[in-house]
């Protein structure tokens, strides 16, 4: 048997999900030929004990329907559980086939990003325990750190490759985003905090693109896109309320969206292929920073 357990489970996971209904006999007739396999199938009290493993480390319910005895993944119960699930699986997949792959090291290459390694096990700490955080803040914008931030961190969230906490700040006593790699010195404080009622942090960036909010409205935005770039779209949405109307030689997504600066950056990085439509706030700020940046070149 295959000493990493996890690629195990990952595969498991991977299998059943791919075939939708499987027996534990056609399981393991895909076990034997499968790299991890030392040969010989997974016995029935070890599948059942990986079945538990599972459950406890990813929060995927492998059922057995009792008719077929096929094997099946419980649907999640909200869409939040369902990206986490494949987040998970996706992660442990790749850490898996690289650490498999030391062979092709040189022929791997991979982003070099700020790690959260450090600040992350301790956010998740606290969160669990519903504690405060204490940390220095170093942003981008300011010369100075900011010295003994105190939050309650709620909730954290991945873009960009970059770990952000979201919290209430209780000094000035407004929910606000810290980049993990840029803070130091972060400890846990002994007291405790309840989250609000009825907060949902799936809620809370609903209404924008990336990790910067703002307290207007969300805007009607259309956007006008080369047929080449909105393969791209379809593919990678920019947002839950993205639609398109399809034309011969371009396409029209809208969107309902707040007008923040990740969603500025976003646009203007995708150059001449999109030409903002609608609202004319949006297309006066993209146009603004378009002169500003032609402005260095003249």
């Amino acid at each position: 048997m295959a000493r990493n357990k996890i690629a195990v489970y990952v595969w498991i996971v991977d299998t059943i999900e791919s075939h939708r209904h499987i027996t534990l006999e056609e399981l393991n007739r895909l076990w034997c030929n499968s790299s991890l396999s030392d040969g010989n199938p997974i016995p029935r009290r070890t599948f059942f004990n990986y079945r538990n493993a599972i459950e406890e480390m990813f929060n995927i319910n492998i059922q057995c329907n009792r008719s077929t005895f096929e094997y099946y993944i419980e649907n999640c119960d909200n869409e939040a559980d369902s990206r986490m699930h494949h987040w998970l699986l996706d992660t442990f997949s790749m850490t898996g086939m690289l650490s498999n792959s030391k062979d092709l090291s040189g022929r791997i290459i991979v982003e070099d990003v700020p790690s959260a390694r450090e600040h992350l096990p301790v956010v998740i700490q606290a969160m669990r325990e519903d504690k405060r955080i204490v940390f220095d803040y170093h942003p981008y914008t300011r010369s100075q750190a900011s010295k003994g931030v105190v939050i309650c961190p709620y909730f954290v969230k991945i873009f960009k490759q970059l770990w952000y906490v979201i919290g209430h700040n209780v000094a000035d006593g407004k929910i606000k985003t810290y980049s993990l790699d840029r803070m130091t010195n972060l400890n846990i404080s002994s007291t405790s905090f309840k989250m609000p009622e009825g907060f949902e942090p799936q809620s809370f960036f609903k209404d924008c693109y990336g990790i910067t909010i703002n307290q207007n409205d969300p805007k009607d935005i259309a956007l006008r896109v080369s047929h080449t770039q909105a393969r791209y779209l379809r593919a990678l949405p920019l947002h839950h309320t993205q639609s398109e109307e399809v034309h011969d030689t371009y396409s029209i997504f809208r969107y309902r969206m707040l007008l923040t600066y990740d969603l500025y950056e976003k646009i203007l990085s995708l150059g001449s292929n999109v030409e903002v439509l609608t609202p004319p706030e949006l297309k006066s700020q993209i146009i603004t920073q378009l002169k500003a940046t032609l402005a260095h070149y003249q």
